[in-house]
C-alpha cells in the first residue's frame, strides 16, 4: 500500500510503468535479428547482467547492436573479475592484465568466480566466438580499449584511490574508456560522424559521470564487500577511516563528504550536454542519454541523503521508465538535467548555506556547472496534467494494482536503476 501511495504521488510515472509492464515498450523496440539471437546466448547474458543497458542496447540499430552487446559483455566480464572479492589478487591481476588475449582463445573460461554475474566468465567461449565473428573494424576497437581497461583495473587492485586525480583515473579505466570504445564503434559503423569518436574530452565526461555516480551510491555495498573507491583526499577531511562515515555519530560529516563528491560529479554535465547535442542517430542518442539522466536522478536522490550509508538508494521504477521514455532529444535531456540540478540546489539551500550551489531559476548563471546559453537553449519544463486526467490515471492504477503486481513481475529486471 505504501508503494501504491508513492506512485499515486507521481501519476505520470505510474502511467508509464503500467504501459511498460503491459508490454508497451515492445512497440518501440526494433525487430531483432532472430537467427542471431537463437545462435547466441549473448543476449541472454546481456539481459541477466546489463539491466537498463540491456534495453537500450537491444534498441540500437542493427548495424551496431551486436558489436555493442559483445563489447559490453567483455567489459562486464572484466568488471566481474575485479569486483569478486573471493578471487585472490594473485589470480585476478594476471587475468585482467591478459584478458584481451582471451578473446582469441576459443576455449578460455574462468570457473573460479562466485559473483552473481559469473556465467559470463564460465561461458566466455560463447562471447569470444561472437567477437571473432565481428567485422575487423569493430574488432580493432576491442583490441584498442580492452588491454587498457584490463591493465588499469589491475593497477588499482594494488593501489588505493588517494587523490581526486586518482579518482578520475580509476573512473577512466572503470567506465570512461568504455565510452571511448562505444563511440569508436558508432563512428566505424558510419551511423555517426567521426567526431563522435574523436572528441575524447567530451566522451570521457559521460563515463566519468556514470562511474562516479556508481561509486557514490554504492558506498554501503562496497564497504560490506571490503572495497573502497572514495578518494582519501576528500573523505579524510571528515573521518579517520572511510568506514567511520557509516557510524551514526558521524552521519552529518558523512553526508557533507558525499555531497562534496556529488558536486564534483555534476561538473561533467556541461560536456555531457555538448556531446549529446552532436549525436544524430536516434537509437544511439537514446543509448547515451538514458544512462546520463538516470545517473543525475540517482545523484539527486543521494544528495543530502544519509540512507546512502545504510543501504541502497535507487530511483523509483516508474521514474526510471519515465526517464527512458522522455530522454529522446537534446531539449528534453536539458530539461531533465536542469530539473535535478534544481533539486540539488534546493537541498543545498535548506542546509543553511547563504551562497547557493546553483543559481535558480536561471540555468545560464549556474555556479556549479558553467552552462552557457548555447548549452541549455530553451528548456521544456514538466508537462502539467488536468485534474480529470490525474484522477483517471489514479483510478485505473488502483484497479490494475493487483494484476500488475502478480502477473507482470518478469519485466521488472529492465527497470532496476543500478549499475549501467
Amino acid at each position: 500500500m505504501e508503494v501504491l501511495k508513492e506512485w499515486l504521488g507521481h501519476p505520470k510515472e505510474l502511467y508509464n510503468l503500467a504501459w511498460f509492464k503491459m508490454g508497451g515498450y515492445k512497440t518501440v523496440m526494433p525487430k531483432m535479428d532472430q537467427d542471431v539471437l537463437s545462435q547466441s546466448l549473448c543476449y541472454k547474458y546481456l539481459n541477466q547482467t546489463g539491466r537498463t543497458a540491456a534495453l537500450v542496447i537491444q534498441m540500437l540499430d542493427r548495424e551496431v547492436r551486436h558489436a555493442v552487446c559483445i563489447f559490453y559483455l567483455v567489459l562486464r566480464a572484466m568488471d566481474t573479475v575485479e569486483d569478486d572479492m573471493t578471487i585472490s589478487l594473485e589470480t585476478k591481476i594476471p587475468i585482467l592484465q591478459k584478458f584481451h588475449s582471451y578473446l582469441y582463445q576459443p576455449e578460455w573460461r574462468f570457473m573460479g568466480s562466485n559473483d552473481k554475474d559469473k556465467q559470463i566468465l564460465e561461458d566466455f567461449p560463447t562471447i569470444s566466438l561472437e567477437f571473432r565473428k565481428l567485422d575487423k573494424v569493430y574488432q580493432d576497437v576491442f583490441a584498442d580499449i580492452c588491454p587498457k581497461v584490463g591493465l588499469g583495473l589491475a593497477k588499482f587492485l594494488e593501489k588505493e584511490v588517494e587523490s581526486m586525480k586518482d579518482w578520475d583515473m580509476y573512473c577512466y579505466y572503470g567506465t570512461a574508456l568504455a565510452f571511448i570504445g562505444f563511440s569508436q564503434i558508432f563512428s566505424a559503423s558510419k551511423l555517426e560522424d567521426p567526431v563522435i569518436g574523436q572528441d575524447v574530452e567530451l566522451v570521457l565526461s559521460l563515463g566519468f559521470f556514470l562511474q562516479k555516480t556508481n561509486i557514490i551510491r554504492d558506498y554501503h555495498e562496497d564497504q560490506l564487500m571490503g572495497r573502497e573507491f572514495w578518494p582519501r583526499e576528500v573523505w579524510s577531511k571528515y573521518a579517520k577511516k572511510l568506514s567511520d562515515l557509516a557510524k551514526p555519530e558521524n552521519i552529518n560529516k558523512a553526508v557533507q563528504c558525499m555531497n562534496e563528491l556529488i558536486i564534483n560529479a555534476l561538473h561533467h554535465v556541461p560536456n555531457i550536454l555538448t556531446f549529446l547535442s552532436r549525436v544524430k542517430n536516434q537509437s544511439i542518442f537514446n543509448f547515451y542519454a538514458v544512462a546520463q539522466v538516470m545517473a543525475i536522478a540517482t545523484l539527486a536522490a543521494c544528495y543530502n541523503n544519509p540512507q546512502v550509508f545504510q543501504g541502497a538508494v535507487k530511483i523509483r521504477k516508474g521514474q526510471a521508465i519515465t526517464l527512458m521514455m522522455d530522454a529522446t532529444n537534446i531539449q528534453a535531456v536539458k530539461a531533465i538535467m536542469f530539473q535535478y540540478l534544481e533539486e540539488v540546489s534546493w537541498a543545498y539551500r535548506i542546509m543553511g548555506f547563504k551562497k547557493t550551489v546553483i543559481n535558480i531559476p536561471n540555468p545560464t548563471n549556474c555556479h556549479l556547472c558553467p552552462l552557457h546559453e548555447h548549452a541549455w537553449g530553451t528548456l521544456n519544463y514538466r508537462t502539467h496534467y488536468s485534474s480529470i486526467y490525474l484522477s483517471c490515471v489514479m483510478l485505473s492504477a488502483a484497479m490494475a494494482w493487483h494484476y500488475m503486481s502478480i502477473a507482470l513481475k518478469v519485466t521488472e529486471k529492465y527497470v532496476h536503476a543500478d549499475k549501467y
